[in-house]
Formats: structure tokens, C-alpha cells, sequence
């Protein structure tokens, strides 16, 4: 049996994931009372915070019915007590240190909780790498929040695709027949397959126990053409009718989004979807969607115009891209406005969608209804969110656990398609 520990709480944690504040059985959490009011700054945000921050104060309210808050209370269900703490101590450490900041005295608080329990493990539970660097410096443990982390290495990095050697006469089979089953080759649901033999080959998608050839092309209303295996792969599963969520990660420029939005505009016109959803966080640019002026689309603007760059490049102008949004058949939303809507007959684009937490996405995925796909996007290696990395960010978890579901195919695309600078800089910078 582990030792029972005191765990101090963040506020980044509380509005990260609501359900965190019963996560911790077995243990003693202190919620510091400034958390309190920096979750009151919290609570009429729009989206998870917003919700987040209501949730925990909720549910500390239900609390009070069964004792008081500066007391031990104990979670129904659970060996784990919540207690807000209102005390703090500082040291000649932290004299320099402003004392109005939420994460100084935070920091107080568990130096006050370690010097009155010398026996027992304080430890401080956050996003913020600063805070946790700022506890290691004062002698106060600290650790990330590991619930959403994944357990893998790049090595183990799901691609979407595979080659496997295979014996000349079944992949004539293959050809002849037009599927072969897989026998006691692995492949998870809607994996692509490079198959290679001495002198022949093939490339396919695994389902049902089968490998099947590609037959999904965009030449009908949209001229794409794929410029690698990868893109063919993308394009079959962005057009593929029965898999309606597709994640597609790569470096920058290696065609993500402009595949999503060409095979998007080619449902739209052949009237698969009645209109293209395009969403993203906004978060971690760091900058509201209040502070800037005009409407929800005149604010979502800076935000999207790699989307218009990309329309622009299809063709040559905006103009059709203009048209498609004042007829309500383009629709752009922030990632906090899609809680609460069911998106039916929409081809919905994720953009940039490793800025994302799990908790925004699983947000948007549930969102989606009858005759609908959902499109997520993004570079893992290239994350601007404070709190999430390679291993705990939305679109990596989303691949990982997905990757075993009949409803979603991933591909991850490896190479730039951008221009010649673009891909060398990618490389070496």
C-alpha cells in the first residue's frame, strides 16, 4: 500500500481536467484559497474552463453539506479528503517573491503543510512548469498531473501505416482477387499497408480482416492529385464513408490541411455534407477572443488564415472560399463555442489540433452527429500550449487510443510539401 501523501492542489489542474479533483485515492488534498479565487475568475468563461471552474466550485459547495472546508472531509466512495487551507508560510527565500501572485502563495501553503508534517510527503500537483520549478528551488516537491499521459516512446509512435513483406504469389492474389485476408499478419482497423515483395507490390487498407486496394480519388468536382503514398493514404480515409474520424499529423507543409479542406470541398459539392465546420483552439497563442474587435468570424480571423492561404492556393483567389461562408456552407467557430451543438451532415476540420487537451477534443468528438466526419490536424512536435506536450497533448491521446476503433484511421505525413526551403529548414533548423 503506497504512503498516504499531501497533495496541493493547482488551479491549472482543477480547469485542465474537472474530474481531477477526484483523482488523487488515498490521499490527503488541500485545495489553497487562492485557488478558490482564481477559479472565480474562471467561472464565466466560455467552453472547458468555464465549465471546469463551475464544476469544482459545485461540487466544494456539496461538500460543505457534510462538514467544514477547513476541515477534512471525506469523498464518498474514495479514501481521499478534501480540505481548502488557508494558512501559509514563507522563508527568507521567498522574500523577493511577490507576494500577490496565486502561485507564491500556493507555494506558501505547501511550505506551511511540509514544515507541520515533517513525517509525511507535501507535494504540490501542477501544469504550470514554473510553479513546479519554483517548488523544486524552495525544497517542495512537485510533479506534472499524469493522468492523460501516454506511455510511449517515439519509437512506438503509431503511423497510421506499415510495410510488410509479403510473398510474391499473394500479392499476385492480391490482384486477382482484388483483397486478400491477412491471416497471421497484425494490422489494427483501417491501417494502410505497403506491401513489398521480391519483385512486386502493393498498397492497401486493412479492414475486416482483409487488405483491400485504395479506390477513394479526388478528380471529380476537386483536381487533387497526392504527391506521395502518405497523401494517398490521407485522401482515401478523408473520403472513405465509413471512417468518420481521421486524425493526420506530419511536419509543417506536408499537405495536412490542404488535403482535409480540398476532400472537404469535394463532399461538399457532391452533396455528401451540407457544410464544413473549421475549429481550432485559440488558447495558446496566448490572447482572448474577447480582446480583439468585431464578431465571432472577424475574431477567428488571424487564426485562419492558413485556411485562407490554403483556399487561395486551390484556387488562385478567396473569392469561393468568401462565397461559401456568407451562404452558411464554410462555418468557423472557436473550439469553446462547438460545447452543446450536434454537428449532423458536416465535415468538420480540427486545425492545429496538438493545442488542443483530450478534454477539448473528446468535446468536439462528441459533438458530432448523423452523417458526419471529423477531421483532427496537427504537428506534435510543434505544440504552443504551456500545459501539454508530445505525450499528453489532445491529438496524440486521440491517435493512440483510437488507433484499435473501426471508426478512425490516422496517417501521419513525413514529408514537406511546401517547398524545397521549407522541408531542409524542418530538418536542420
Amino acid at each position: 500500500m503506497s504512503e498516504r501523501k499531501i497533495l496541493v492542489i493547482d488551479t491549472s489542474v482543477l480547469l485542465y481536467d474537472m474530474e481531477s479533483i477526484h483523482s488523487f485515492p488515498g490521499n490527503d488534498i488541500i485545495i489553497p484559497l487562492v485557488v478558490l479565487d482564481e477559479l472565480d475568475r474562471f467561472k464565466d468563461k466560455p467552453g472547458l474552463l468555464g465549465e471546469s471552474a463551475r464544476y469544482v466550485n459545485r461540487f466544494l459547495d456539496l461538500l460543505r453539506e457534510r462538514g467544514r472546508l477547513d476541515e477534512s472531509i471525506t469523498i464518498n466512495g474514495s479514501d481521499q479528503t478534501i480540505r481548502v487551507e488557508l494558512r501559509a508560510s514563507k522563508n527568507s527565500a521567498m522574500d523577493d517573491l511577490d507576494w500577490s501572485r496565486g502561485d507564491n502563495r500556493i507555494v506558501a501553503t505547501a511550505l506551511y503543510l511540509q514544515q507541520k508534517n515533517p513525517k509525511k510527503i507535501t507535494k504540490v500537483i501542477t501544469k504550470d512548469i514554473n510553479l513546479r520549478v519554483k517548488c523544486d528551488a524552495l525544497g517542495i516537491k512537485a510533479e506534472d498531473y499524469f493522468k492523460d499521459h501516454l506511455d510511449i516512446d517515439e519509437k512506438s509512435e503509431y503511423f497510421g501505416w506499415k510495410e510488410e513483406i509479403m510473398l510474391d504469389d499473394k500479392i499476385d492474389d492480391f490482384y486477382e482477387s482484388g483483397n486478400i485476408t491477412t491471416g497471421d499478419m497484425s494490422f489494427h482497423p483501417n491501417q494502410f499497408v505497403i506491401a513489398k515483395g521480391s519483385n512486386k507490390s502493393f498498397i492497401g487498407i486493412h479492414q475486416q480482416g482483409k487488405l483491400y486496394p485504395l479506390i477513394r480519388h479526388v478528380k471529380e468536382a476537386i483536381n487533387l492529385e497526392p504527391r506521395n503514398k502518405e497523401q494517398k493514404f490521407a485522401i482515401e480515409a478523408l473520403c472513405h464513408e465509413k471512417i468518420p474520424l481521421v486524425t493526420l499529423t506530419g511536419l509543417a507543409g506536408s499537405g495536412k490541411t490542404f488535403l482535409a479542406l480540398m476532400c472537404a470541398i469535394e463532399g461538399l459539392q457532391k452533396d455528401m455534407y451540407e457544410r464544413i465546420v473549421i475549429t481550432r483552439s485559440i488558447q495558446p497563442v496566448g490572447r482572448d477572443l474577447g480582446y480583439l474587435p468585431g464578431d465571432v468570424s472577424e475574431k477567428m480571423s488571424p487564426w485562419l488564415m492558413p485556411i485562407a492561404d490554403n483556399i487561395r492556393h486551390a484556387f488562385k483567389d478567396t473569392t469561393y472560399f468568401d462565397i461559401m461562408i456568407e451562404k452558411g456552407k464554410i462555418e468557423v467557430a472557436p473550439l469553446a463555442y462547438i460545447r452543446g451543438r450536434t454537428l449532423n451532415d458536416s465535415f468538420v476540420i480540427v486545425d492545429e489540433a496538438q493545442n488542443a487537451t483530450i478534454h477539448e477534443l473528446k468535446t468536439i468528438i462528441t459533438r458530432i452527429g448523423d452523417n458526419s466526419k471529423v477531421v483532427l490536424l496537427g504537428d506534435t512536435d510543434q505544440i504552443d500550449t504551456p500545459y501539454i506536450n508530445k505525450i499528453s497533448n489532445g491529438l496524440s491521446i486521440v491517435v493512440e487510443k483510437f488507433k484499435t476503433s473501426k471508426f478512425h484511421a490516422h496517417v501521419r505525413l513525413e514529408k514537406g510539401q511546401r517547398s524545397d526551403l521549407a522541408s531542409e529548414a524542418s530538418k536542420i533548423l
